[in-house]
């Protein structure tokens, strides 16, 4: 809970270093380089990907600690799940394929979700149990799978539940529910067993992220959350110029991470 605390408070502080003052804050360390995309893990380590598809491990200090070099086998990285620190996701949307990794980015193996009857995967996510949740929009079905492609669980067609049919970007299981998150529609929450729950409205939200209950994220020009919890509210505050423009913004309860067209610049809370 503390982390969680100073998560949602870090977040809000730095929007409202605007009107307080312009001094930038002071910054921890730089990763130079052209990115495409980021993720942060739980210890810190930083995952970035490279344009060509390559993907780089930092520590939390900025050093470079791997590189997972298998970029022309499946396609382009959609998407990068570093929920557990041991065992990385990596989503291959377009050929409808998950590469597993392990803390140093040895490949443990692939999952080749169309062979498992998936034939419209938009988006996965680590599991609270370590298994893999996976949304065919096909189906309309969210569906749980084990390491070796069993299915562990799967839901009813959603269409029969909302007249809004999702089309997800990003799945997180968080606080003991699962979002699949839709920039054009919001939030559709499922408990833990998969049963549908609602559909949260979230208009303009880029990056979307849960802790516990509370749901964080950014329209480019402010910083956004909302509780989990009637009435729902969303509060904003203005993103500081000195971090704009950004291609991505991803606070963590110690540093702030901004991606911009030179590098990732890491500033600390």
């Amino acid at each position: 809970m503390k982390k969680l605390l100073v998560y949602i408070a870090a977040l809000f502080m730095f929007g409202d270093l605007k009107a307080q003052s312009d001094t930038i804050p002071q910054m921890a360390h730089f990763i130079p380089g052209s990115y495409a995309d980021f993720q942060v893990d739980n210890l810190g380590n930083i995952f970035v990907l490279t344009p060509d598809n390559q993907l780089k491990k930092y520590s939390a200090a900025g050093d470079s600690l791997g590189v997972f070099n298998d970029v022309r086998r499946y396609g382009k990285i959609a998407y990068i799940d570093v929920t557990n620190p041991l065992k990385l996701l990596l989503f291959y949307q377009e050929f409808g394929t998950i590469v597993i990794l392990d803390r140093f980015l040895n490949n443990l193996g692939s999952l080749d979700l169309r062979q498992l009857g998936f034939y419209q995967v938009t988006c996965i996510g680590l599991a609270y149990d370590n298994n893999i949740w996976v949304y065919d929009a096909l189906a309309g079905k969210l569906n749980k799978i084990a390491n070796d492609g069993t299915i562990v669980s799967q839901t009813n067609d959603i269409r029969q539940f909302t007249d809004s049919v999702p089309n997800p970007i990003l799945l997180t299981d968080q606080g003991g529910l699962v979002y699949l998150f839709d920039p054009q529609k919001g939030a559709y929450l499922f408990d833990h067993y998969g049963g549908y729950s609602k559909n949260i409205s979230l208009k303009n939200w880029r990056h979307f992220s849960v802790i516990n209950s509370t749901m964080l994220g950014w329209n480019g020009r402010e910083f956004l959350k909302m509780e989990n919890k009637m009435p729902y509210a969303e509060e904003k505050k203005g993103i500081p110029s000195y971090f704009l423009p950004a291609t991505k913004i991803l606070i963590m309860p110690d540093y702030l991470y901004d991606l911009k067209t030179d590098g990732i610049h890491v500033y600390k809370n």
